[in-house]
């Protein structure tokens, strides 16, 4: 008992003498499914590095994006708001496309920088090309990345290779087909560097950035945001360490992930800046599961990328801060990207100026354990074209599916309606919307009404004129 309070005592102290303007990393995989890290359930991919965050952080199982696609789920992450609500909620941005991140938009960058903060991105983008929507325009001082999936070839993403699983597993026994069939284009601020970007190297290359960046900036505060390209497909590790196994492609690119964090939690630790520093791990969507074996897992959860069943937006997430997260623990309370901004803000002791309304909510006290409890208790569900799907309320979600025309295209079927009780069925088995009538008009009502309000102050994208 008396070594319980001690411990108590001595994290709450730690607690205290946090600096009030703490370093933040977070970092973002692409396609990352739920059951992807060995700390979440994986039984074949090994991530020491990431568990050993989860060891000394916190565990969210429980963790929403706002999307089940990129671009919707990249522009809330850094907004704080639906992808509704910043025109961002349409499906994802190509080479061709002519809208983007508006820079009147206030994101975690701008947040941060207003605090002093130096601020990197380095990774992929997928908010827009444009000189405009990159992130040099939107709070960041550096960017190295690509600014689009990188199955997707500059300028007109045309003349790409076979895809599906086949495909795939046809370019990964051809490492050099990263060269040969693939346009994809690495940027260095609003510049195009490497064209076709060599994505063997790529994810190292974002974490070499990254540690200069936190070297350099050693004295000061900083932010770095590290949205990984990979595992998106294709696939890629450098030569030296790929698995010739197609059939472990999707594990070798993960540990090879987990290695690049390894770095960076290292050199934290070896610059004495591990207590003042926040370190997030988290996915912007789940996994591609048509892909196969290059497309990840989503563990106990349903389905996958695309949908606004579990799989497809409850995603892995670690936090990692010796001194201010208490050490080994866990929560099953909601949180979600879009309360990352407000959180930061009230970690760095600071308030956001207010210039635009967002949708996310202070969760420092559930980040740092002051309270168990999530500060929210909704969370909306929008489909991977911006549609109105679902409303998740307490421990009950439920999904309006869109009515689907028949083959003769005269007749349609009835909306399709789903009820989960989450918390004893999180793998959405039993479909309850039968039995509780009454519950299910409750929630569609609520659903709309959260979605009005959005709709009605949407801002506008950020559109090319000329």
């Amino acid at each position: 008992m008396h070594q319980t309070i001690y411990s108590l005592f001595l994290f709450f102290f730690a607690l205290n003498a946090w600096a009030a303007k703490p370093n933040v990393i977070l970092i973002f995989a692409d396609d990352q499914g739920y059951g992807d890290l060995s700390c979440f359930g994986s039984e074949t991919i090994k991530t020491p590095h990431i568990d050993q965050m989860a060891q000394e952080g916190r565990k969210f199982t429980s963790f929403m994006v706002a999307s089940p696609v990129c671009t919707p789920s990249r522009s809330a992450l850094l907004t704080g708001s639906y992808p509704k609500r910043v025109g961002l909620h349409k499906g994802v941005l190509f080479p061709g496309s002519k809208t983007g991140l508006n820079p009147a938009e206030y994101t975690i960058a701008d947040h941060f920088k207003s605090l002093g903060y130096a601020t990197a991105c380095y990774g992929k983008w997928h908010l827009g090309h444009h000189p405009e929507t990159l992130p040099i325009s939107n709070g960041f001082d550096e960017y190295y990345g690509i600014p689009y999936s990188n199955d997707m070839n500059h300028p007109d993403n045309k003349n790409k290779p076979k895809g599906g699983a086949d495909g795939m597993d046809i370019l990964w026994n051809d490492p050099e087909s990263t060269l040969t069939k693939w346009k994809t284009p690495l940027m260095e601020g609003d510049k195009i560097v490497e064209l076709p970007v060599d994505q063997r190297t790529v994810t190292r290359r974002y974490t070499d950035k990254a540690i200069s960046f936190i070297e350099k900036n050693k004295d000061n505060s900083f932010f770095v945001y590290l949205p990984h390209s990979m595992p998106h497909i294709p696939l890629y590790v450098p030569d030296e360490i790929r698995d010739p196994d197609p059939k472990r492609a999707y594990i070798n690119v993960i540990e090879h992930m987990d290695d690049q964090v390894g770095r960076i939690t290292a050199k934290l630790k070896e610059l004495a800046l591990d207590k003042n520093t926040i370190v997030i791990y988290t996915s912007d969507n789940g996994p591609w599961l048509p892909f196969k074996h290059h497309g990840g897992s989503a563990g106990e959860l349903r389905d996958g990328k695309g949908t606004t069943f579990e799989g497809g937006q409850r995603v892995p997430c670690v936090m990692w801060a010796p001194g201010l997260i208490p050490a080994g623990t866990e929560t099953n309370e909601l949180m979600t990207t879009i309360d990352l901004l407000p959180s930061f803000a009230a970690l760095s002791s600071s308030t956001l100026p207010g210039k635009n309304k967002i949708d996310g909510i202070d969760q420092s006290a559930l980040i740092t354990g002051k309270s168990e409890k999530s500060a929210r208790n909704e969370f909306i569900y929008y489909s991977r074209s911006g549609d109105l799907e679902g409303l998740r309320q307490g421990k009950w979600k439920l999904l309006v599916k869109k009515a689907k025309k028949s083959k003769n295209k005269k007749k349609s079927q009835a909306e399709a309606l789903f009820l989960f009780d989450l918390e004893s069925d999180m793998s959405e088995k039993n479909n309850l919307a039968e039995q509780q009538t009454e519950l299910v008009a409750k929630l569609k009502s609520r659903m709309q009404e959260l979605d009005a309000e959005i709709t009605a102050n949407a801002r506008p994208v950020w559109t090319k004129t000329q």
